[in-house]
This record gives structure tokens, sequence and C-alpha cells, in this order.
């Protein structure tokens, strides 16, 4: 009944607010209610009921979903359904990407003998952030993070959780376009293949050693020792999956490569996502079942994060499109400014669209037009402006459970092994706040202030 009430006064309080003024469409802020209303649920409703939420949280996000897609068709016409269109185009070619990265490498057996302990730990971090510039972060979280629970096991406290998303999950993959969903886009509307390298290879350092730094010093302090005194060997199984990886990389690049040299008509075409799927379903029937056995392989993290981003791709619609009309007068016109914005969006919304929009906002500033020679253009012209953009969207991801798609699923992995995982909040205030952020305005003042 609360929901019937909220979109009968969406519906009537915006049934004139959307205005078509040549070809720009404004949309009304509160049309963003459901969803402030979704990452209100997303963060209270598991402290406050924990059942509750497991048994309906598919039903709140694609219920609130369901009610930002009835706004748009019905308030905009053709454009909210070409609008809608694209988004679940997005959707799909992201829930792609992270679903058949966690299936194939679910198949993939990492097996680190011996325990953990501090100097170990951190080696297996620095290997993730090499790995995450090769397979994305997804690829490399879903293959570190259970031999990195297991040698573990007996010393794993919730901080081993946070960092390891911290790092691997997030800041790693700010090298290049394969390490983020980001960079990506930014890649495949024209940004060269090595910017990312040449512009953020020294950020990248300093804040992922940064999190090397106080991830050390916090292990060291770990009051329990591991049991394990066996020397840490590494064994690698599973390589048919591995070429299966290799497949779903190729399907990265797949859409760009048609586009390019078949034709451009291809590139409305999710082929590559289609590829990937046919990878990950190929590999999952290959898999040898005792490598699966072992690693408790089952589909509830994907299910649960497949679920929970189809209600925030919907609801984030009118909060992206807002933003991005409004950047000039919310004052949002330096590269600290766009650093700073594009990071807070990227902490609670999926950081992908985030960084296309506000690299959009801010070609629109500079006149511009965003498409893959103005992308270009851009790039070489206001290389600090892109640069921040690039950061915001990449680190902030990191600032909470919802910023990026392999955080979710390293929680849902962590605590379906028996491991404690921080809330929502515990997340924000006990290490985002008095560890990330400093670190975060640090790269700020040395590379873009």
């Amino acid at each position: 009944m609360a929901l019937m009430v909220i979109v009968g006064a969406l519906m009537c309080a915006s049934a004139n607010a959307a205005e078509i003024a040549g070809h720009t469409i404004s949309i009304p802020g509160w049309w963003s209610i459901p969803f402030m209303l979704l990452l209100s649920c997303i963060a209270c409703v598991p402290f406050i009921h924990k059942p509750f939420w497991e048994k309906f949280f598919a039903h709140i996000s694609v219920g609130l979903g369901l009610i930002v897609a009835a706004i748009y068709m019905t308030q905009l016409g053709d454009h909210g359904r070409h609008v809608l269109g694209e988004t679940a185009l997005e959707y799909f070619k992201f829930i792609a990407l992270v679903g058949s990265l966690f299936v194939v490498a679910g198949g993939i057996l990492v097996d680190i003998s011996g325990g953990g302990n501090p100097r170990v730990n951190v080696l297996i971090l620095i290997a993730g952030l090499l790995l995450a510039n090769i397979v994305g972060t997804t690829g490399a979280s879903v293959l570190l993070i259970r031999p990195f629970l297991r040698i573990n096991k007996d010393r794993m406290k919730p901080f081993h959780i946070v960092m390891f998303i911290f790092i691997v999950s997030n800041c790693a993959g700010a090298l290049t376009p394969i390490g983020d969903p980001p960079l990506f886009l930014g890649y495949i509307n024209g940004v060269p293949f090595e910017w990312t390298i040449l512009h953020c290879w020294a950020p990248w350092a300093v804040a992922n050693g940064l999190l090397l730094a106080v991830f050390f010093v916090l292990d060291s302090r770990c009051a329990v020792a591991s049991h394990h005194h066996n020397p840490n060997k590494v064994v690698i199984a599973g390589w048919g999956n591995v070429a299966c990886l290799g497949v779903v990389l190729l399907g990265v690049f797949l859409d760009r490569i048609l586009a390019t040299y078949v034709s451009p008509q291809l590139a409305a075409w999710p082929l590559g996502a289609l590829l990937m799927v046919t990878a990950a379903f190929i590999a999952h029937r290959r898999a040898d079942p005792r490598i699966l056995k072992h690693n408790d392989f089952h589909f509830g993290p994907i299910h649960e994060v497949g679920l929970l981003f189809i209600g925030i791709f919907a609801t984030m619609m009118p909060a992206l499109a807002y933003l991005e009309q409004n950047a000039a007068s919310l004052g949002i016109s330096t590269p600290g400014s766009f650093y700073f914005v594009t990071g807070s969006l990227s902490s609670v919304l999926d950081n992908a669209p985030a960084y296309l929009n506000f690299l959009s906002a801010a070609q629109g500033l500079k006149g511009i037009p965003m498409n893959p020679a103005g992308v270009l253009k851009f790039s070489e012209t206001y290389p600090q402006y892109l640069r921040a953009i690039s950061l915001g969207a990449v680190f902030f991801g990191a600032c909470t459970y919802i910023g990026n798609g392999p955080n979710f699923m390293v929680k849902a992995i962590a605590e379906s092994a028996g491991v404690e995982t921080p809330g929502f909040f515990e997340y924000i205030y006990k290490y985002t706040v008095p560890i990330l952020l400093p670190i975060f305005t640090l790269v700020w003042f040395i590379f873009l202030a």
C-alpha cells in the first residue's frame, strides 16, 4: 500500500514536470524517491530485521524498479521507453560480465597451502592488484577471495573482508580499461586504451600502497595466530575454465571489434555479453565437480547481486539524469569537484553509469560533444578532468557495499562461508570514514587540487 501511495504521488506531481525542450528532457528531482528508498532499505532493513530482508529483498528491489519504469513509460513516452531499453541493455552487459566471471572462476581452483599471516596476505592482495587489471576486479575478487578465506579461516576478522574489497574489488582496477567497468565504458566510447595507465598509475600506486600498509598494520595486530605451519604453496587447477575465462575477456572487446571492422550497426547488439554467457554455461557444465565442491560454489551470491542491481539500475536512472542536467548549477566545474562528486555518487550508485554521466557533464561544460571523437578530444585537451572522473568512479566504489558489483559478491561469498562481515553502516563508519576518505583526500591533494 505504501508503494502505491508513492507511485500515485510521483505520478500526480510529475504529470506536467517532464518537459521536452528541443532534445532535452528535464527530469524532476523527486523521481529519485524510489532510489533513495531502495538505498535506505539496503542500509537499514538487514540491521533491523535480517530474516525479513533475506526473504523479501527481491520483491523490494524489483518492485521499486518497476515503479520508476512505469513513471518513465507513462510520463516520457517514446523517450522513456528508449531510456529503459538502454538501461536494460546496460544491465544485461553488466550482469553478463559479473555473472560470467563468477561462474567461470567458480570452476578454477587457486589453492594456497599453509596458513595466513600478514606477509602472505599482503602478497595475495598484491597479486589481486595486478590480476584485477587483466581479468577485472570482479574476476580477481572471485578467483582470490576463496583461497584468502581458506588460509585465514582460523584468524579471519571483518577487516580482512573489508580491506580485500577496498583493494582487490575496487582500487586495484584503475590501470586498464579491463580493470573496472567505468574505465571500460570510457574505452568503448573513445578513450585510448593506454590512457589510464599513463595518467592514473601514480595515484593508483599511492592509494593502493597506503591501503596495503594499513592492512599490514591491522593484520600484524591480529591476536589470533594461524595454526598452520606448513610452507605456502600455490596450486592452480581447472584449466578448462581458465580457457573459458579467456573467452569471457574476448567478449569484453567483441562489440568494439565487430563495430570497427565489420559493421557499426553491430554495436547495438550485445554479442559480447552473449559470448560471455555462453562461455560461462560451457564452463559450468564442464567444471570438475570436486573443484566446485572445494570452492563451495553455488549461485546464491550472483542471484542476490543480480536481483539487487535490477532495482539499482532502474531506480538510479532519474538520479543520474538529474545530476547530469544540473552539474553546472550545482557548482561542479573543477577537476576536484568532479572527483568528489563522481566519487560520492559512485559510492551509492553503480560506478559505471556514474562515470558516463559525469563524463558527459564535463564535456558539456567544455562544449565538446559526447561521441567517440569528442571523448578522444576531451581526453587529450582536459586530461585532468578525465583523470578526476576516472579515479573518483573507481576508487569511491569501495565506500559502500553497493558502490561496485564485486563488493556485494565478496560479502555474499564470505557470509556463505560462515565469515562475519560488517553491516552496511558499520562498513562505512568503521572502515570507509577512517581509512578510505583520508587516503582519497590525499590523492586529491597531490594529484588534483
